[in-house]
């Protein structure tokens, strides 16, 4: 088979061998599609202002930029994650599309979180079934379940709920929890990515996917109101997309497709007033999972701070005080 270092004619079509194994045990994957339709899969080497140089296993080859439509990151995720917490997530340079589009390539990846005292929102982020959703959605519980929105062979979702859930950290400060699906038959979880970073600005279209009020996979579009609201300390994302309770741990996207943030709360007398959590406090968090593992034994994860200690001195600040005599010479004075 001849391989050939440059795209001078993009009619080429490319055959990876993944059939045959070429790929099979590869750790870092790209995806590029061209806009001729045909996939490049391998590792990226160097990026260049129009160039991008790709190893495919056999050669290097070269693509120019202004003929890719499409470029996916796979993150690595690892056999046993115990050992390691990086790659749980993906990360994907993704074209601009309408909101119509997005939401039927990644709606199958947002789900309906039940616990015994309420309903929230998450999504997948990679194929073993991990998924994100708010704290509060799982504060205090034990029995978590969620329900998948599977598209079948015509096109039409299936609902299918699964028990079980296992939760595997927590992080109640910033109001994130990270949860385990188990492995399904005949069942394929369809992630989302993860934004790079907050590049999102004021003005930007983007839009929810969730269960608001138990209305499954409703979606709401809006704009970035403001890009660092901050309330206790805490930056937020604020937006005018419509948020109300069961939207809670749902993604924000960008019209991108990426996730941007993770909605956990709305003014309560206000409209178009919703918050999200931004993605930097969601990779961190994903990145450091196991610093927040859950502990199943205390599922309120509870935390106790002492009391400084007292002010030894009762003047003001700076004063100095003299000693006082001992008691048994202040009683030998009194006599």
């Amino acid at each position: 088979m001849a391989w050939i270092k440059g795209l001078a004619s993009l009619n080429v079509t490319f055959l990876l061998l993944t059939a045959s194994g070429v790929f099979a045990d590869t750790i870092f994957a790209d995806t590029i599609v061209l806009k001729s339709g045909q996939r490049i899969e391998g590792e990226v080497l160097k990026v260049q202002k129009d160039t991008l140089f790709v190893d495919v296993g056999v050669d290097v080859i070269r693509v120019p930029v202004d003929q890719i439509a499409e470029r996916t990151s796979q993150e690595p995720v690892a056999e046993d994650p115990a050992k390691t917490q990086a790659g749980i997530y993906q990360t994907a340079d993704l074209p601009e599309r309408t909101v119509k589009e997005l939401v039927a390539r990644f709606g199958e990846g947002v789900v309906l979180i039940q616990t015994p005292d309420g309903l929230g929102s998450g999504f997948i982020i990679n194929e073993r079934g991990y998924c994100v959703t708010n704290f509060h959605v799982v504060e205090a519980q034990t029995r978590v379940a969620v329900t998948i929105f599977h598209r079948n062979d015509q096109g039409d979702f299936e609902r299918r709920a699964i028990r079980d859930v296992k939760i595997l950290a927590l992080n109640p400060y910033f109001d994130l929890a990270l949860l385990e699906i188990p492995a399904q038959d005949k069942l394929k979880f369809r992630p989302v990515y993860i934004a790079d970073d907050d590049s999102q600005r004021e003005g930007d279209n983007v839009f929810a996917i969730g269960s608001p009020l138990g209305l499954e996979r409703s979606v709401s579009e809006g704009i970035i109101s403001t890009r660092n609201r901050n309330m206790d300390g805490i930056v937020y994302i604020q937006t005018t997309a419509q948020i109300n309770p069961g939207n809670s741990g749902g993604p924000l996207f960008n019209i991108n497709g990426q996730v941007v943030g993770v909605i956990n709360m709305k003014l309560t007398f206000g409209e178009g007033l919703g918050f999200a959590i931004p993605v930097s406090y969601l990779k961190h968090f994903l990145n450091n999972w196991d610093a927040f593992a859950f502990d199943r034994t205390n599922p309120n994860t509870g935390f106790h701070y002492l009391e400084p200690p007292r002010r030894t001195n009762p003047g003001k600040p700076g004063e100095s005080v003299a000693p006082s005599k001992p008691e048994t010479e202040a009683a030998a004075g009194a006599r």
